[in-house]
């Protein structure tokens, strides 16, 4: 795994009486990059692109306009009894170098970018742990919102609809309003009618 940035760039802002008053940098975006040695259908298409198309034969075609992949992503890194995670709730993925198997002996893999994006009003793109200080905690509870909210803070949304139902608890009780939802992590919407979870954001 290596982190990459782009921005950042410093510009020193001052005034007749100081030349020097302070500095602005312009915004960073980050890039994970990480190798998938997995070359199933879904991995291929994080590489390709989410549009790959697939061909009456079974094989993954290769698109000529490709789509990133927008999804939550989580990595977590473990060292013993040491845990090291980034989360980040919206990304794009996609391929982040050329592919290459460069002798018989290394193992070949499909290298990909994932890139954090700003999910809903937060104010940051992605979240690490401190080495082995913070577990990673399930959301419990849904608040309505547009979009709602996870609880306890900084829990990690469910999964898919399915996950969402097995263990999530709505707030209010009652069926939620027009255009309330949650995001899971697959990047759906979901909301509360009163009695169940359902796809999509209240009507």
């Amino acid at each position: 795994m290596s982190v990459t940035s782009e921005g950042g760039e410093a510009t020193v802002l001052g005034t007749l009486q100081n030349k020097s008053l302070r500095t602005r940098y312009s915004a960073r975006t980050d890039t994970i990059a990480i190798i998938i040695q997995q070359f199933d259908a879904p991995s291929l298409r994080l590489y390709y692109g989410a549009n790959a198309p697939t061909l009456p034969n079974g094989l993954i075609g290769v698109p000529t306009d490709p789509i990133p992949t927008v999804c939550a992503w989580t990595g977590i890194y473990i060292d013993g009894e040491n845990i090291f995670a980034l989360y980040a709730p919206k990304a794009e993925i996609y391929r982040n170098d050329d592919f290459a198997a460069a002798d018989t002996e290394s193992l070949a893999g499909l290298p990909i970018g994932v890139k954090p994006l700003v999910h809903g009003t937060n104010t940051w793109t992605y979240a690490i742990t401190p080495l082995g200080t913070i577990d990673m905690v399930e959301a419990t509870i849904a608040t309505a919102g547009s979009p709602g909210t996870y609880s306890p803070p900084g829990a990690i949304p469910p999964a898919d609809l399915a996950e969402l139902r097995a263990e999530v608890t709505a707030a209010p009780v009652t069926a939620w309003t027009t255009g309330q939802r949650v995001v899971l992590g697959d990047q759906s919407d979901a909301h509360w009618d009163g009695d169940s979870w359902e796809s999509g954001q209240a009507g």
